[in-house]
């Protein structure tokens, strides 16, 4: 089974780069964020001609994500209880006997800010969601765009980026609350590159200079975990043309 999940950053722009990705990497599973769409006009008949199934909820503008696969999912959840509704970030589903959790963390804005304390109530909703989800489902992947840096090798200057969003000690701490809760993540379970990242900044050719932030990620349950034969980053698509400013984080299990 491959996992994988991207933020793709309107998947009005992006849909021929997502549709030509999948081709080429087959996911079964393929979890997108910031789809910036309406349930309305989102492009279901694009992934069916690929062979596949959609859930998704979404909004106009913000937000958004969607829930790809090969099998029809199932036990759809579209919300995240005690988190405020209108904003479009998590969508829960089970695929051949996986929990399949999508989300996407709010950015947070800057710390102190009212956005940011969102997030950790966002966050804290988050955690005791998924506590409950563990009890049900033993194999669970929570996969999405976290909007946090969990370490210091995860960031391209931790002095830099020291006590700012994305990178501050509060968010790091929720991350590892999730980490202590019996998730895994499936990515530092094998050698990786050094300063190996999954988003960004569109300014400043930051990509072109490689200064980027390792903020998307797969968490899965231990039962799950000791399955993965693989994780990596896909730098490719980021290189294309009017690029999103993720690059997907793709995961291969095995039996």
């Amino acid at each position: 089974m491959i996992l994988a999940t991207w933020n793709v950053n309107s998947i009005r722009v992006r849909l021929p780069q997502v549709l030509e990705w999948m081709q080429i990497e087959n996911p079964d599973v393929l979890c997108l964020q910031e789809t910036k769409i309406t349930d309305e006009d989102f492009p279901v008949a694009a992934f069916r001609d690929a062979g596949y199934h959609a859930v998704y909820t979404g909004q106009k503008t913000y937000n958004g994500v969607a829930t790809i696969s090969r099998i029809p999912a199932v036990d759809v959840v579209t919300s995240l209880p005690g988190a405020d509704g209108s904003q479009k970030r998590l969508l829960a589903a089970s695929v051949d006997g996986v929990r399949i959790v999508n989300a996407y963390v709010p950015n947070g804005e800057a710390v102190g800010s009212e956005k940011y304390d969102y997030k950790l109530t966002w966050l804290a909703a988050l955690e005791k969601f998924l506590a409950g989800e563990l009890q049900t489902h033993f194999r669970l992947a929570l996969l999405g765009d976290y909007n946090i840096a969990p370490e210091e090798r995860d960031v391209h200057d931790p002095e830099l980026w020291q006590g700012r969003v994305l990178f501050s000690d509060k968010e790091r701490a929720a991350f590892q609350r999730l980490i202590q809760s019996g998730l895994v993540d499936v990515f530092r379970r094998f050698d990786q590159a050094e300063k190996s990242f999954s988003w960004w900044d569109y300014r400043a050719a930051g990509f072109r200079r490689n200064l980027g932030l390792r903020i998307d990620h797969i968490l899965c349950s231990s039962a799950l975990a000791v399955k993965c034969q693989a994780c990596r980053i896909d730098t490719v698509p980021r290189k294309h043309e009017r690029p999103s400013d993720h690059a997907p984080v793709i995961a291969l299990f095995g039996d």
